[in-house]
């Protein structure tokens, strides 16, 4: 049903992963026809919460846009978030895989085929020090989509319990799209995604801090922590990874970037010392934005982290299509 008819908004998710985009578009009032991805579990993800959907299991490159128009009639929105670790930062200092950056030019092919009058893009800031970047722009622009809006967008601005900033191409072939409004502060904050045990009501379980097996950087960090908050106040730990901003932050503002890697440790006093634990799935979820009733499948830790440090906040996208739709 289109739009004119005062219909629902048929979209098309590429790269769709375990969904965010979908699920925020959803949220907006969009009716979300097919996802693809290439990765099984997110597949599997996918289906779980977009049982209507028509769901893609392949690399984009192997899929025909002819064979989606046929399939899909009438895609009126494109959502698609191109692989990113070749343009992140969190990469280190390899080079960058060219196939993997190319393909952002997916999306050129499909919107050529399908022209649908919105793409909303997503990927990793540095994403426009891409060599190729201002090329794949001038080639969108000569779809139709002459005015396409740039924008980095903080997710902390838009309810969202983390701080997580990403590129935004907006496009409308009918005109220049307006961006959402974000809240002038941050409401949410790492304290209201905690949880005291998992979904089958088995409390988390705490170790020591202090540990034979724990790096001294790791207690270094932790030292930073209790010596600015004192040695009775809960903090959150970066236990992975490297961090510009002392290792360590307190629970009243949002969380930190989620990656794809396990990264954050709540610490806490217990009387005898201190204990932590690492922040679970169903946390880093929350502070993503999923809602709490979207589906995780079954399967190891490190994959729902994999997956959900890949993911787009739902609100923002949600924020992104309900500012296209009410100019339609």
């Amino acid at each position: 049903m289109s739009l004119t008819n005062g219909g629902v908004v048929r979209t098309l998710d590429l790269f769709c992963g375990a969904g965010g985009s979908s699920c925020g578009a959803q949220l907006a009032g969009a009716c979300i026809i097919a996802g693809i991805d290439k990765w099984p579990l997110a597949i599997e993800t996918y289906r779980l919460n977009n049982p209507n959907a028509k769901v893609y299991e392949s690399d984009l490159k192997d899929v025909s846009p002819q064979t989606i128009a046929r399939e899909v009639v009438g895609i009126e929105l494109l959502l698609a978030s191109p692989e990113c670790t070749n343009h992140s930062i969190a990469r280190g200092g390899a080079d960058p895989d060219e196939k993997s950056q190319n393909t952002a030019f997916q999306v050129i092919r499909f919107a050529e085929v399908l022209k649908p009058r919105w793409i909303v893009i997503e990927n990793v800031v540095k994403m426009r020090q891409w060599r190729r970047y201002d090329r794949w722009l001038k080639k969108l622009k000569s779809l139709g989509y002459e005015t396409p809006a740039e924008v980095i967008l903080d997710a902390k601005h838009y309810g969202v319990a983390q701080s997580r900033k990403r590129l935004f191409i907006i496009c409308d072939r009918e005109g220049t799209p307006q961006t959402p409004v974000p809240q002038p502060d941050p409401k949410a904050t790492v304290e209201s995604i905690l949880t005291r045990h998992d979904e089958h009501g088995n409390k988390w379980s705490f170790a020591p801090l202090k540990s034979p097996k724990r790096a001294e950087a790791t207690l270094e960090r932790a030292r930073r922590a209790m010596k600015a908050l004192g040695k009775d106040t809960e903090f959150l730990m970066v236990y992975y990874g490297t961090d510009g901003a002392g290792g360590w932050q307190t629970l009243d503002r949002p969380l930190r970037t989620i990656t794809t890697l396990d990264r954050f440790a709540l610490v806490k006093p217990n009387g005898r010392g201190h204990e932590m634990r690492m922040l679970q799935p169903p946390e880093l979820s929350a502070a993503m934005g999923f809602p709490k009733d979207y589906l995780w499948p079954e399967t190891a830790r490190r994959n729902k982290i994999k997956m959900i440090g890949n993911a787009v906040c739902p609100p923002v996208m949600q924020a992104i299509v309900s500012q296209l739709l009410k100019n339609r």
